[in-house]
């Protein structure tokens, strides 16, 4: 235990009251206002970072086994909320009641011990050790008092994973589980501490359609083993289908709580983005040429097995498929990122031999990647120094940057995509994650390329800023671009795409276009369903 102050009554104020044997009515010092039905309660928490009010004085109450979802843009608080309650940071001013004992701030281990627990979106696993010993990383069960007892932990580790209602063997590695399976470690990890009170950050961000009725069927499953829920997401769908009551934050400030029966998904948008927006994607005036900019012919390479197809000036053309397809594989092979086996890649008229992602940069294909931490960003450089990156010849003389014409160049996209952030001079790493995306997007945006390869464009973003992400795409193909869309968002690629390839275990499987449109379609081509398959692509699609 920490070693925390006692209370008068005797008790420490980091134990995991009532859990096992004291009862809530029990505290003598339950605050006035606090009910005895309330886990958790926020009182005017304000955070303030310099340029930012992160929370401006939030006040919030969450019931003891309920699932309470919390919405809002990406820079409303979310993070820094989810970061007071864990621990991970302190407020400046406010106060946070926990099963109605009050606290000014709480430490991480205070946190852990009152039965607080987060899932984060991005994991914190080992990846070389089993899942046993994720789960048991840093609590191990010791035989004796002294060894640890791997047997024991495994067997326990089996136990948590039956009771969430899956079967993973303890001993596996986790860095050969699926993303949806790693995901079902922390939770039985967390379980595992006796957690009793779970935010899930995200937890479908990176998960097929099949692992995320998984997840949300297990968390179904923990609220009803007593379990209180915070679940954060940008898809409102799964809000709807699983929360009880929802809140929604607005540039750090408590909007509305509400039953999820008493709102709908437009209203609650509304709310979000402080307007009505009446339509998902922005109008579009179509204008796809018969000149074809990019073309793939027999490409094979990175699992990539013989995919075909020709993209044209002012297209949108959009891949579909399962997690694990081949899409981004393909998006690899057109940016020079990996070296096809076989096959050609032809570039307005010219066939193009792409020894390297620089190659493609300077013939005018960008890409924004799927993994924008690893592979889009410099999380340590500034937003300004991440937008210029693919444009220094343009902003520079000679060896020297022109500061101002990046910092200009870097304000426009700020203000243009509404990047949430307090100067063009903070580090990419202290953004959320949508607006890291849209850094990512203002960097390929600005250096103007002929064929924008998007994989995922608006994974982890909030309905206000996908939309003007939209726009942007939107304006990119009626300037006489091309753009190659990777989305596993069936309504954005559907709302989006011009045509759309299907893929299945790195082949083409068939190409839509516009008139054959449907989610049942693009499923049947997804998973290679060949009877329906060879129907919907029959006598259509053409490359």
């Amino acid at each position: 235990m920490a070693n925390l102050q006692k209370q008068p009554d005797g008790t420490e104020p980091g134990r995991a009251y009532p859990f096992p044997d004291v009862a809530p009515d029990s505290y003598p010092d339950r605050s006035p206002d606090a009910s005895p039905g309330d886990f958790l309660v926020l009182r005017d928490i304000v955070k303030t970072y310099p340029g930012v009010r992160a929370l401006d004085g939030v006040s919030l109450a969450i019931r003891t086994g309920e699932i309470h979802g919390l919405v809002g843009e990406n820079g409303a608080g979310k993070s820094t909320l989810i970061k007071t309650v864990s621990g991970a940071i302190q407020p400046d001013s406010g106060e946070i009641v926990v099963e109605g004992r009050p606290f000014r701030s709480l430490t991480p281990r205070e946190s852990e011990e009152l039965g607080i627990s987060v899932i984060y979106q991005e994991f914190n696993l080992a990846p070389n050790l089993s899942a046993a010993e994720n789960i048991f990383l840093g609590n191990p069960i010791l035989k004796w008092g002294v060894t640890v007892d791997r047997r024991a932990m495994s067997r326990r580790a089996a136990e948590l994973f039956a009771g969430l209602g899956v079967d993973i063997d303890p001993e596996e590695e986790v860095s050969r589980l699926t993303v949806g399976f790693q995901q079902i470690v922390e939770i039985a990890k967390a379980v595992s501490r006796r957690a009793r009170f779970l935010i899930m950050d995200e937890p479908s961000a990176p998960l097929t359609s099949a692992e995320t009725e998984r997840m949300l069927a297990m968390a179904r499953r923990l609220r009803d083993q007593g379990c209180t829920i915070i679940y954060i997401s940008h898809r409102l769908d799964e809000i709807f289908s699983l929360c009880d009551r929802v809140t929604v934050l607005r540039d750090g400030g408590h909007i509305a709580t509400t039953d999820v029966g008493d709102t709908d998904i437009p209203r609650l948008v509304a709310l979000m983005v402080g307007r009505e927006m009446k339509e998902t994607f922005p109008p579009r005036r179509r204008a796809v040429t018969d000149e074809v900019v990019i073309e793939a012919r027999n490409l094979v390479g990175a699992g990539v097995k013989g995919v075909s197809f020709q993209a044209r000036r002012g297209e949108i053309l959009g891949f579909g498929g399962l997690v694990g397809s081949g899409r981004t594989e393909v998006a690899r092979l057109l940016f020079g990122a990996e070296r096809p086996d076989a096959g050609e890649i032809w570039l307005e008229g010219r066939r193009a031999d792409f020894r390297s992602a620089g190659d493609a940069v300077d013939a005018g294909v960008a890409l924004v990647p799927e993994d924008r931490k690893r592979e889009g960003l410099l999380l340590d450089n500034t937003i300004e120094e991440n937008v210029s990156l693919a444009v220094l010849p343009r902003i520079s003389s000679g060896p020297v940057v022109s500061r101002l014409k990046e910092r200009q160049l870097a304000s426009s996209y700020i203000e243009s995509l509404r990047i949430k952030t307090p100067s063009a001079t903070v580090t990419a790493g202290s953004l959320s994650g949508g607006n890291q995306q849209k850094v990512v997007l203002s960097k390929w945006l600005a250096a103007e390329p002929k064929v924008i390869i998007l994989d995922e464009p608006t994974r982890g973003v909030d309905v206000g800023a996908k939309y003007e992400i939209y726009k942007l795409i939107g304006s990119f193909v009626e300037e006489g671009r091309t753009v190659i869309l990777i989305s596993s968002e069936m309504e954005e690629l559907i709302g989006l795409s011009d045509r759309i390839l299907v893929m299945s275990e790195g082949r083409q499987t068939g190409i839509l276009d516009r008139g054959q449109f449907s989610q049942q379609a693009v499923m049947a081509l997804a998973s290679n369903v060949s009877d329906e398959s060879r129907r919907l692509a029959a006598g259509g699609g053409s490359a």
